[in-house]
């Protein structure tokens, strides 16, 4: 009987889970075997209406591979979805430690700030920011005006790649600093004051603090916080199409998202568009590697 129990109670914990990953494979499994075996596949309006679909193989992807747009797209899409997480986090990180050193009211006010950005709906925000860029009655374009020696009457911030993916940039950074800076707020709360009093008694100066003995501490929470603002950063979808709409719609100012869904909608070539997204998945699963390597030499040491 001593022997039977254990036995039971370690197996109990793997019974208990068996639904749930059930679901989950039944939910992200099906999407993904549907996406793979379409990537295969000469998939276009006609298969809309019923018609069977051409197996072509990896056709799709030996012409994606050979589409320097195609390679275009991406390396525009990993430099904005790099820059943009970069700043997000050192902006996050900034105000993450400035509501550990302000006041509690200040630091209230500051948080409702934050918590009022990130539960604003995005078409809602992206419909205030397209006004305060709009190159007639913009409010940027009107106090960078008043200026002396800065001209920017009309200026058309989306009628260049350059300014158009600044707009976006900013946009996004707005939108994920909340996310950035709450869950590093929430990795320094568990900091001891205790070693920092006793760090700054010895000399050290903020900055030191914060190099020596903050940043080691919650280097887990900010190496999990990159790699989710990386993967959202690279799936950006909404914020771009939006910005398309109200500017120019040229292949330039496409980014993988709008590149996945122009050849689906525009192009109706639903293999070629989900060949690409088989390529994203790659990417995301390449960006994630380097964190799970991570976990992996910590439970090793």
């Amino acid at each position: 009987m001593s022997t039977i129990a254990p036995r039971r109670g370690i197996r109990a914990p793997y019974v208990l889970i068996v639904p749930a990953v059930v679901i989950l494979l039944a939910g992200m499994g099906y999407p993904l075997i549907w996406q793979f075996v379409t990537s295969m596949q000469e998939y276009g309006l006609a298969q809309q209406f019923g018609k069977p679909a051409p197996f072509v193989g990896f056709d799709n992807f030996v012409t994606l591979a050979t589409d320097p747009v195609l390679w275009t797209v991406v390396a525009r899409s990993l430099a904005f979805c790099v820059l943009t997480a970069a700043v997000t986090l050192a902006v996050g990180t900034l105000l993450a430690l400035l509501m550990t050193v302000v006041t509690k009211t200040a630091r209230l006010i500051l948080q409702i700030a934050l918590l009022l950005a990130w539960s604003m709906p995005v078409v809602a925000a992206m419909t205030v920011w397209i006004w305060l860029f709009d190159r007639r009655r913009g409010v940027v374009n009107y106090l960078l005006d008043m200026i002396p020696g800065v001209e920017m009457n009309r200026f058309d911030w989306l009628s260049t790649p350059l300014t158009f993916f600044a707009v976006a940039s900013i946009i996004v950074i707005w939108m994920s600093v909340p996310f950035v800076a709450f869950s590093i707020y929430a990795g320094l709360t568990q900091v001891s004051d205790e070693v920092l009093e006793a760090a700054q008694l010895d000399g050290a100066t903020g900055y030191q603090r914060f190099r020596h003995i903050i940043a080691p501490l919650i280097r887990p929470v900010i190496a999990i916080v990159l790699l989710l603002q990386l993967i959202w950063d690279l799936r950006v979808f909404t914020q771009i199409t939006m910005l398309q709409d109200a500017g120019s719609k040229s292949g330039d100012y496409d980014l993988l998202g709008t590149y996945i869904y122009k050849l689906g909608t525009s192009s109706q070539d639903f293999g070629m568009a989900s060949a690409v997204s088989i390529l994203v998945l790659a990417i995301t699963i390449a960006l994630s590697w380097f964190y799970i390597r991570s976990l992996l030499k910590e439970d090793e040491a």
